[in-house]
Order: C-alpha cells, then structure tokens, then sequence
C-alpha cells in the first residue's frame, strides 16, 4: 500500500459529498459545474464553468462523476466552435474514476468511465474518449479524435498505440479508489 498523501486542511475545502478542492485552484462559474463526489481538485487546477453558450438560467457546462482526479495545473474548459455565425461552448461530461495528470489541458466533448489522462497532455476540442481509456502523458490529442474503449494511445499527434486488457476497468477503480483514501488530512489541523 503506498503511503499517504498529505494536505493541509487550510487548504482545501472538503463538500458534502466527498470532493475535496484546493483553495489554490480557480473554479470560475461554480454553479455550471457538477462534482459527482469524491472527486479531487488539486492546487492550480483551473475548471472553466464560466465559458457557457449565451442565455438565460444555468447550464451545465463541465460535469464530473465520482472518484475523479484532476491534477495541479490542469485546464478544463469547453469546447466550443462557431456555427452559423454564433460562437458556442458546448458541455464537457466527465465520466467516473477519471484520473487526469498534472499540467493537462482538457477541452474534450465526453470522457468515459476509468479513464487515465497522463501528465502534460492536450486534449482537443469535441474530442471523445471511450471507457477505460488511457492517454499516455505527454501526448496531444487532435480535435474531434474519438478514443475507442481500452486503447492506449500516445505521441503528438496521438495515435494508437495498443489495446488495454480487460482487467483495466479493475484496475483503475482500485488506484483512483486508493488515492482518494490516501489523500488525507495533517495531523495538526484535526
């Protein structure tokens, strides 16, 4: 079993529902923004609710399921384009056990569930990843590329790389699960 990771209290502020986000990180329009539980949002992470097409009421403009990680520095943002003259985001849903690396910048249509997204990468916009999917880090994924299920892919541009085994969907519920029960508290501040 690895072993703890700790924060500080005073720096994270812990919901209802489990979700634990970093005071250090920028969420802009929070009442467009749907955090499944137990879902971490580190320091620096940036998720932008406030990008939304024009027009009355809230929208859901980024959903994440349960057990998500978004790690320090990551960007989530709607993808967006222009259609008939008028300039729209789009909503971005992100599925269950979603892991997603440090430094990653994240315009993706739909993430599935289990799905690991490696440090530095660049998700295009529209882009669909399947479940049980895995970015390797470093990689840029193209706009509108559909990610099948179980597959690896790597490089800039991405491309396939290999099929996942079967067992993936165990396999990263486990590890997403274990680190939500690592992350823990200090100490000193209970």
């Amino acid at each position: 079993m690895e072993p703890p990771i700790y924060y500080s209290r005073t720096e994270f502020i812990e919901t209802d529902t489990g979700n634990k986000v970093s005071r250090r990180a920028t969420i802009a329009g929070p009442q467009n923004i749907i955090l499944g539980g137990k879902t971490i949002i580190s320091s620096g992470a940036i998720i932008r609710g406030d990008l939304r097409r024009s027009g009355p009421g809230h929208a859901v403009v980024i959903s994440l399921g349960r057990y998500c990680v978004v790690g320090e520095g990551c960007v989530l943002r709607p993808p967006y384009k222009t259609y008939r003259g008028a300039f729209n985001y789009y909503p971005m849903k992100v599925g269950d056990y979603v892991h997603i690396g440090a430094g990653s910048v994240v315009e993706a249509a739909t993430i599935g569930n289990y799905v690991e997204i490696g440090k530095n990468c660049i998700i295009g916009k529209f882009t669909i990843i399947k479940d049980c999917a895995k970015i390797a880090d470093n990689t840029v994924i193209p706009p509108n590329t559909v990610i099948p299920a179980l597959s690896l892919f790597a490089g800039s541009p991405g491309h396939f790389i290999e099929d996942l085994p079967e067992s993936t969907q165990d396999i990263v519920e486990v590890q997403t699960k274990q680190h939500y029960a690592r992350f823990q508290p200090l100490d000193r501040d209970r």
